[in-house]
């Protein structure tokens, strides 16, 4: 697999999306996150390791205050499709109650992560919980979910660059790369 993503990222004609297309996406979502939160000092909560690279972004964006914090969680491992089964392997460090939270995704697929997260996280009680994504299949959802700040809707590819990974390489790129499996 890693020869055949290496051909891919040699050939410009996968690029899916392309570094600016991602940059003004990023400014576009930052946009309404800080008109949304105007008056308010949100969490903003990386999901990681994906997304950290579109967090870093986003939150430097933003022209509202912001705390940072980060979770991770495990659906993948080496895969290309999610497992369904989702772990938390670090929890936030801040409190969370009475907070406006907002949960930053570098992609969803099967929206199980999104539907486990939006679960535990309505237990800790914060004031207002959304969710932020750079890329969403939605041809691939297995549950019902809400992501209140969508960036764009791909096809049901995989797909690597700007954070995302096969097995934990090739995050790196500044372009987002779809691999034919």
């Amino acid at each position: 697999m890693i020869e055949t993503i290496k051909q891919c990222v040699a050939n410009s004609e996968n690029i899916l999306l392309h570094r600016d297309e991602i940059a003004m996406k990023v400014k576009e979502i930052a946009a309404q996150i800080s008109k949304d939160y105007a008056d308010t000092v949100p969490v903003l909560i990386c999901v990681l390791n994906g997304g950290f690279l579109f967090y870093a972004d986003l939150v430097r964006e933003l022209s509202v205050d912001c705390e940072v914090d980060f979770l991770k969680i495990s659906s993948y491992g080496n895969a290309l499709k999610s497992s369904g089964d989702v772990k938390i392997l670090k929890h936030p460090d801040c409190p969370l109650e009475g907070r406006d939270v907002l949960v930053v995704e570098d992609i969803i697929d099967s929206g199980l992560s999104v539907y486990f997260l939006r679960t535990w996280l309505n237990k800790k009680q914060p004031k207002s919980l959304k969710f932020v994504s750079l890329l969403i299949k939605e041809e691939t959802a297995q549950v019902e979910y809400e992501c209140e700040y969508p960036g764009f809707r791909i096809p049901n590819k995989f797909v690597i660059g700007y954070g995302l990974d096969y097995a934990q390489r090739f995050r790196n790129l500044h372009d987002i790369y779809a691999v034919e499996t």
